[in-house]
């Protein structure tokens, strides 16, 4: 695979004031979001203009957490938050596939991605405009050295790493105005050189209580505009008690719970307005149990 093909979207997100926003469907704990802009600004309008030794600033930021959490998702709608306040209103979205970075054949994974973080992302963005680059599952491009298996050769981990953190060092000193953010659900198998080079580490958590209940509201709120007896079903007084017992699904999960709630009965699936909260809520308690289930077996 050629690295231009690890680049899965570069587009130029304009500040629109009025557009529907994706952002806005992503629901997690209160402050995530503005951490997250706040570290994007802080980054793109100080350092230009600074030098790196003054400021230390690499221009990264780690997204961590249980998958399902909105993690990928809150990266790509970041350009669309800062456009309004960058000059030229307008900010470059970069998202990268690492997965086809890594190579069997030695010495490989290092020239890709030197080549990738190096080269050809800063091309990309060589008209100076503040761009985000997004590097989805970066654990697999920055494994952490110290635990590399000798049978994974090692020497190609270490090399390969070596690659993500000497662009990462670069592009902090010649592109001040390229911002990473970088997801993982896994930071245990991050290299601590890479964990030690994000400006900020924030946590994208399991949704809480209040968190569930919004998450299951809004997607029947959404079908009710084709269906309005979802729309009713999502203002009913007990969705709350009934949402909290899924505690411990990930937002994607508790989302799709409420299909697998329509899909139970031929007649949800001809019409999803004859959703019952009764049935929602054995769906919504199953699937938690399942979550559980499998929890306890992965820690025997």
């Amino acid at each position: 695979m050629k690295v231009q093909e690890c680049v899965v979207v570069n587009e130029v997100v304009r500040h629109d004031p009025h557009g529907r926003r994706v952002w806005d469907e992503i629901i997690v704990p209160a402050g995530v979001k503005q951490a997250l802009v706040n570290q994007a600004l802080l980054s793109l309008l100080v350092r230009p203009g600074s030098t790196f030794v003054s400021t230390a600033l690499h221009g990264m930021c780690t997204l961590h957490g249980p998958p399902g959490t909105g993690k990928t998702t809150l990266a790509r709608g970041l350009p669309e938050q800062l456009a309004g306040f960058v000059a030229g209103r307008a900010v470059r979205l970069i998202e990268i596939n690492p997965h086809g970075l890594m190579s069997a054949e030695h010495g490989q994974s290092q020239q890709r991605v030197d080549e990738l973080l190096g080269d050809y992302v800063p091309s990309l963005a060589a008209d100076g405009m503040p761009t985000v680059v997004v590097l989805d599952e970066v654990e697999s491009m920055a494994v952490a050295r110290s635990a590399a298996s000798l049978a994974a050769n090692p020497a190609d981990v270490h090399r390969a790493t070596d690659a993500v953190l000497t662009a990462l060092d670069r592009n902090a000193v010649q592109h001040p105005h390229l911002f990473v953010v970088a997801t993982s659900n896994f930071t245990e198998a991050l290299d601590e050189a890479f964990l030690s080079r994000s400006d900020a580490a924030i946590l994208v958590p399991l949704p809480d209580p209040a968190g569930l209940h919004a998450i299951v509201r809004s997607t029947l709120a959404a079908l009710g505009d084709k269906y309005p007896p979802l729309g009713r079903l999502a203002e009913h007084p007990k969705l709350e008690a009934i949402t909290a017992e899924a505690v411990g699904l990930d937002g994607r999960r508790t989302r799709k719970a409420v299909f697998q709630a329509l899909a139970r009965d031929l007649a949800t699936v001809l019409d999803p307005g004859l959703l019952t909260l009764d049935s929602l809520a054995e769906t919504l308690k199953d699937a938690a149990g399942l979550e559980a289930q499998g929890a306890r077996d992965a820690a025997l």
